[in-house]
């Protein structure tokens, strides 16, 4: 979304028209064009702006840098990939929305767990009450999971499992799955979330201090490397900080200087970067205008690249892949006027594919409000379809390479990039700065002077501060029901796991869970023969937090 100060002159575009012959001239009295990364728009762009901010990268698409993409045919060869983000309720409930999303035509699923699950609670236990199956699917152990992928071919649907906290015991459960259903791990597709920093930063559904949660992330790499290798067990998430205030230079930026932590953390256990770099990936937000969110993701493309390439010293071109799933930014939805959400969609689908995403997850229309309904989700997957078989998205590689615009844009994005990596490293460094509470600080700061400028007009939202009908009805949003049958039908379920399983094997295989934790060992194995046994999420977990304590959030005045 563009920023528009009413009166703000251009002074600064006036004083370089001087110096810079490719300036065009504008009246003296007109207000300046700002993009949310804080770069001034002029009114033309010509050839000098781009030589003068870097010039054309002329590499190819499939080419390092890998500006106009990390595949040489893109598109042509393959669409993206398309998800819906879905989950709630029980196992069960979640798997026939699952086979409803794939018989229309989704290539891969997007699974939301509920708040209880996210933050290592049984469905049971006190502090799930009243939110089991609300805001996404509820799983306590393995049985919950055979469920939940029932009937799904996991080697045509890739799953990613959006989760954090508890994210090592999630991602055991899938590979123990899988491994169940006679799938070979070293060939299993799939992603978890996977990145605890941006839930310190954004969304909070931590459970362990900071350095142990690190400590995690890195046991989940290190171990799909070596048994796992095609599963991605990290993606990084700047979609969350741009949700809580980021801007898109610093989105791109504070996600880069996450990955490069996890990246340091992984290399001080003696693997080499062309290990295991290839397959972390990236999720980030897509809202806003559509020039700044391309340039942003071209501009992200060539700085990872050489981030890998060349300060990490990679051999393999595809370690600098920038891999990445492109949601449709929540933050960019509203709940006035909600119909419009369906043209906001559609704006956010183009610019993904615009911006050369391997992966899709388009918000629907009604999720300012709810979860999304079949309807919505329907709508949502067929705009993406839409833009491969009618508009021709997926015709030709990066088309909108070689505009003096985006060209300029994608360089001085870039620069904007390096320079929020910079001053994260000026605070100690992304764990140090997140530790301390000094990057949620920031983005809340941001958070809070965008809401003002939203609510002053001078941040134009369609439907919100403009263009407002007077006479608006409420809106007809379908609301998802939250039915109590659904958590006591849970419950009743862990408590038959508990029954029927071999609790003596539960509790020798929490005692290796706890020794392993102890003496710093990987515990990846040890939460893999938990889950086999049907150990519970929040048994793991509070073995776990023996070890490793809870995290306390810092309060900065």
């Amino acid at each position: 979304m563009t920023m528009r100060p009413v009166k703000r002159k251009i002074e600064a575009e006036k004083k370089s028209e001087s110096s810079d012959k490719s300036s065009v001239k504008v009246a003296p009295d007109g207000p300046a064009v700002i993009n949310e990364s804080g770069i001034e728009i002029k009114s033309v762009y010509t050839a000098e702006d781009v030589e003068r901010t870097g010039g054309v990268d002329r590499s190819l698409p499939g080419e390092p840098p890998f500006t106009r993409g990390i595949h040489a045919e893109m598109y042509r060869k393959r669409p993206w990939t398309m998800r819906q983000y879905t989950g709630f309720a029980n196992a069960a409930d979640t798997n026939e929305r699952f086979q409803y999303l794939i018989k229309n035509g989704q290539t891969g699923l997007n699974v939301a767990f509920d708040l209880p699950t996210q933050c290592g609670y049984d469905s049971d236990a006190p502090e799930a009450s009243g939110e089991v199956g609300r805001v996404g699917m509820a799983v306590d152990s393995l049985r919950d999971f055979e469920i939940a992928f029932e009937g799904i071919d996991l080697d045509k649907i890739t799953v990613s499992l959006t989760i954090n906290g508890s994210a090592a015991i999630l991602i055991a459960m899938y590979l123990a799955m899988a491994e169940k259903r006679s799938y070979d791990l070293k060939g299993l597709r799939g992603t978890a979330q996977n990145d605890i920093l941006k839930e310190f930063i954004g969304r909070g559904t931590w459970i362990f201090p900071v350095e142990p949660s690190m400590k995690l992330v890195a046991d989940t790499v290190e171990y799909c490397a070596a048994n796992a290798l095609k599963y991605s067990p990290v993606s990084v998430c700047g979609y969350h900080i741009r949700e809580s205030g980021a801007n898109p230079a610093q989105e791109m930026g504070y996600a880069f200087c996450i990955a490069k932590a996890y990246i340091d953390d992984v290399l001080k256990r003696g693997l080499d970067i062309d290990e295991f770099a290839g397959r972390l990936s990236f999720n980030f937000n897509i809202f806003g205008n559509l020039f700044e969110q391309v340039a942003k993701f071209r501009a992200a493309r060539r700085l990872w690249g050489k981030i890998i390439l060349e300060d990490y010293g990679a051999k393999n071109p595809k370690s600098g892949w920038l891999r990445m799933i492109a949601g449709g930014g929540g933050s960019g939805l509203t709940i006035q006027q909600p119909e419009n959400n369906i043209v906001r969609g559609a704006y956010y689908a183009l610019i993904g594919a615009l911006s050369g995403a391997q992966t899709m997850a388009l918000c629907c229309y009604d999720e300012a409000y709810t979860i999304p309904s079949p309807k919505a989700q329907h709508i949502s997957l067929r705009t993406m379809q839409l833009l491969v078989e009618e508009i021709g998205l997926a015709d030709t590689v990066d088309p909108l390479a070689g505009s003096y615009y985006v060209e300029t844009l994608t360089n001085q994005m870039e620069q904007e990039m390096v320079k929020a990596m910079k001053e994260v490293n000026a605070q100690g460094g992304i764990v140090q700065a997140v530790a301390e509470g000094r990057i949620q600080e920031q983005v809340s700061i941001q958070a809070y002077q965008h809401q003002r400028k939203l609510e002053s007009g001078e941040f134009h939202k369609v439907g919100v501060n403009c263009y407002v009908d007077e006479d608006e009805e409420a809106p007809d949003v379908e609301l998802h029901p939250y039915d109590e049958k659904d958590a006591e039908s849970q419950i009743i379920s862990l408590q038959e796991v508990r029954k029927t399983r071999d609790n003596s094997q539960v509790e020798n295989t929490l005692a290796r869970l706890k020794t392993d934790a102890q003496v710093d060992k990987n515990v990846m194995p040890a939460l893999i023969e938990a889950v086999k046994a049907y150990a519970t999420v929040g048994e793991m977990t509070n073995v776990m937090i023996e070890v490793y304590g809870r995290y306390q959030e810092p309060i900065r005045f």
